[in-house]
């Protein structure tokens, strides 16, 4: 892979200055390349017309456009049937849709729900609300010392409390841990649980099989993975969502409608109510085809080799703390830290001045922080656009920072 012919098809990164844009804030967006831009303005310019709606030549076109790009996520994750992949907004959406339909359908008062202590909010808070609306115990995997999750304790925990849910992030968003979601599913699925995979950060990392977890549910957004704002997938198991309520009530998702009932459309229609984003769905079909011609295992590769760099790089930061796994093995390019006597907002904020964008916070993860005992950290987060250079350019910001505060 050529770095320098990837990042060409980027046109952020194609502004000249004193001070390159150094971008390491992909675990909230990466930035967008220039054939997702040209396909949805294409859209807009000449092909807009509504789906699913009309009989007319434009109609049919965009129509067809919109459901060629759900076989093609089908195959991206590798599900079986492409009825089972619904389009959402994001990633949050497709979770919230899971949680408030199991909430609803299959969960009963008293009944465990076990999610770790790594996950992102839009895990956590909906099933918060939901154990608060039907009295579920909600239970939290603890993590290691260098941020993992210990398969005999999940075991342990799966005996114990008997889950009717597991949720697991497939990667931290804070620490980069790749989690061995196969092993957990598998162990969650003996005990009869039914388990949703978060695949937001490793959906443009990592090749993605819906089939190998065999995870019932699957979520992640288009705009962490090259693609556009608004737009993300939920997978689903057959059996289960022809089983769940919907999330959305109003045009499409409908069968038919009296004034004494409403009877539902088949799936995926049926979770799909009102107008979709259809230029939104049509750029994350671009984007899908973005990655793959680049290809996943390469991606991984090039990633793989950021990371040992980046880990081995910013240990040479005076008074810097990682968080999260030592090494590079079993870890994604995503590097939280906090350095001594230097409040992470100021950290981020002097970056910036230097051209280095960074995140400084919780990243919607607090209380995987209150396991380090911090409010907040600086976030680093790599993709295949990424370069060393650039890595050497933080780690000689973050050293005149740490000198500048002595």
């Amino acid at each position: 892979m050529n770095i320098n012919t990837v990042r060409k098809e980027f046109p952020i990164f194609q502004k000249r200055g004193a001070k390159p844009l150094a971008y390491f804030d992909n675990a909230a967006t990466t930035q967008k390349p220039k054939a997702i831009i040209d396909a949805m303005d294409k859209f807009y310019r000449v092909g807009n017309a509504p789906v699913h709606r009309g009989v007319y030549a434009l109609a049919e076109s965009a129509t067809e456009k919109y459901e060629n790009v759900r076989d093609h996520v089908k195959d991206f994750i590798r599900a079986k049937h492409r009825e089972e992949i619904i389009f959402t907004s994001g990633a949050t959406a497709s979770i919230n849709m899971v949680v408030s339909g199991l909430a609803e359908t299959f969960l009963r008062e008293g009944d465990h729900i076990l999610l770790s202590d790594m996950e992102h909010h839009a895990m956590i808070v909906p099933w918060q609300a939901a154990a608060k609306r039907k009295k579920l115990k909600l239970n939290f995997i603890p993590l290691t010392k260098d941020g993992r999750i210990d398969l005999d304790v999940f075991k342990k925990m799966l005996a114990k409390h008997k889950p009717k849910f597991v949720g697991v992030t497939h990667v931290s968003n804070v620490l980069g841990t790749v989690n061995p979601v196969r092993e957990m599913a598998a162990a969650a699925h003996k005990i009869g649980a039914i388990v949703l995979v978060d695949a937001a950060q490793s959906a443009a990392h990592l090749p993605i099989d819906v089939r190998k977890p065999d995870c019932d549910f699957l979520a992640f957004s288009g705009h962490k993975m090259y693609g556009p704002n608004g737009i993300g997938i939920l997978y689903g198991k057959r059996k289960l969502l022809e089983k769940l309520p919907p999330l959305m009530y109003g045009g499409h998702m409908i069968e038919q409608v009296t004034r004494e009932k409403t009877t539902y459309a088949p799936l995926p229609d049926k979770f799909e109510g009102g107008t979709p984003p259809v230029a939104e769905v049509i750029g994350l079909g671009v984007a899908i085809s973005f990655l793959q011609s680049v290809g996943l295992k390469t991606i991984q590769k090039h990633e793989e080799k950021l990371t040992a760099y980046a880990l081995r790089a910013l240990k040479d930061v005076p008074n810097i703390s990682l968080l999260g796994p030592t090494t590079a093995k079993g870890r994604a390019p995503v590097f939280s830290f906090t350095i001594a006597g230097i409040h992470p907002h100021d950290i981020a904020t002097l970056l910036d001045r230097e051209g280095i964008a960074v995140r400084a916070g919780h990243h919607c993860a607090q209380i995987l922080h209150e396991n380090f005992s911090l409010d907040a950290s600086v976030r680093v987060s790599l993709c295949f656009y990424n370069t060393v250079s650039e890595i050497d350019r933080l780690v000689s910001a973050l050293s005149a920072i740490v000198k500048k505060f002595q």
